[in-house]
């Protein structure tokens, strides 16, 4: 007398296994990277807003507002406080939560917003943006 088992051998449940983890593995990959990219995207919009606010902050004082030199800045918490105190009057212009911290430089004719990256895995992410300028993205 023969009998049927009914049900899985080990060979298939690990096959299934398997499969899983590699759907999962792909989907966590897809998925850093469209927060990566939208990080990126968010402080783009906020470097265009800083842009705004420099016109705003020109057309009230007659220069426009530099955390750095002439040439280049470092971008810090300490200038985007700055930025946020000086340009917005608030604390929430520039979010926490994108990884990149903002500075401005030039003169009193023309100015740069730069954004870089925080948290850089491979590269490091640079976004600026000029006066009457689109966003540049380099490193990114």
């Amino acid at each position: 007398m023969t009998t049927k088992s009914s049900g899985f051998s080990l060979i298939e449940l690990l096959v299934v296994v398997a499969i899983i983890g590699i759907l999962s593995a792909a989907g966590t990959l897809t998925y850093n990277g469209y927060v990566k990219n939208a990080k990126r995207n968010s402080a783009e919009n906020t470097i265009q807003a800083i842009s705004l606010a420099e016109s705003e902050y020109y057309s009230n004082t007659g220069s426009y507002y530099i955390t750095g030199g002439d040439a280049n800045c470092t971008a810090d918490s300490d200038s985007s406080e700055d930025i946020e105190d000086n340009l917005f009057d608030s604390e929430n212009a520039i979010p926490d939560d994108i990884d990149f911290e903002i500075c401005t430089f030039g003169n009193t004719a023309s100015y740069t917003v730069k954004a870089q990256e925080t948290q850089p895995d491979d590269s490091t992410c640079v976004i600026t943006v000029t006066k009457y300028g689109t966003p540049e993205r380099t490193g990114c």
